[in-house]
C-alpha cells in the first residue's frame, strides 16, 4: 500500500500544460463536427434513425476518446498525468527510474520509490519549458539523494533534446 501522497502546495507552485485548453477544444471541435457530418449524412441518405444516430454518437465519442490529450501538471516533487480513465501521480522528487528509449522519442516513462508511475509525452515538455525545468531540478535532486538508481542517462541524453530544440525554438522565432 503506497503512503498518501502529500497535498500540492499553493496554486501559485504548480505548473500546467499551457496547450492542453486549446489542444482539448480542438478535439471536442474534431468530434462535434463529425457527429454533425455523421448525422447529416445519415438523415441525408435514409432518414434519421435511431440505430444510425446512436452509432454517429458513437463514432464521435470515439473520437473524443482517440484526440483527448492527458492533463499534466507538476508542483515541487509531484508530476500528476491526468489521462481520461486515469490519474498517475509520481515522486520526482523521489524517482527511482526514468526511461527515455532510443527507438521512440515520444514518451518519458517515470517510476518514483513508491511505485508509481507516469509517462509524458515529450511534446508536452518541449511546448513548456518551466515544466520540463521542474521535473530536471527534481530528477537532479533524486540524483544527489541516490535514489534514482536506472535513467540517469536517458534524462541527461534528454536534457540534451529539450535544450537544443528550445534554441532551435527560440532561433527560430527571432528570425535567425
Amino acid at each position: 500500500m503506497q503512503p498518501p501522497l502529500p497535498s500540492p502546495r499553493p496554486s501559485s507552485d504548480v505548473l500546467h500544460d499551457a496547450g492542453w485548453p486549446g489542444e482539448a477544444r480542438a478535439a471536442l471541435i474534431c468530434s462535434g463536427l463529425l457527429l454533425g457530418v455523421a448525422l447529416t449524412v445519415d438523415a441525408g441518405a435514409h432518414g434519421p434513425t435511431l440505430l444510425g444516430s446512436l452509432g454517429c454518437i458513437a463514432l464521435s465519442a470515439l473520437l473524443l476518446v482517440v484526440l483527448l490529450p492527458t492533463r499534466v501538471s507538476a508542483a515541487p516533487g509531484l508530476l500528476t498525468v491526468q489521462g481520461l480513465w486515469a490519474t498517475r501521480t509520481v515522486r520526482t522528487d523521489r524517482l527511482a527510474a526514468a526511461v527515455w528509449p532510443t527507438d521512440t522519442a515520444g514518451r518519458l516513462s517515470l517510476r518514483d520509490e513508491d511505485g508509481g508511475r507516469a509517462e509524458i509525452d515529450l511534446r508536452v515538455l518541449l511546448a513548456n519549458p518551466a515544466l520540463w525545468l521542474r521535473l530536471e531540478a527534481d530528477a537532479r535532486a533524486s540524483r544527489e539523494r541516490g535514489t534514482l538508481d536506472h535513467g540517469s542517462a536517458d534524462l541527461a541524453r534528454l536534457a540534451l533534446h529539450v535544450h537544443a530544440e528550445t534554441a532551435r525554438s527560440v532561433l527560430k522565432i527571432s528570425g535567425l
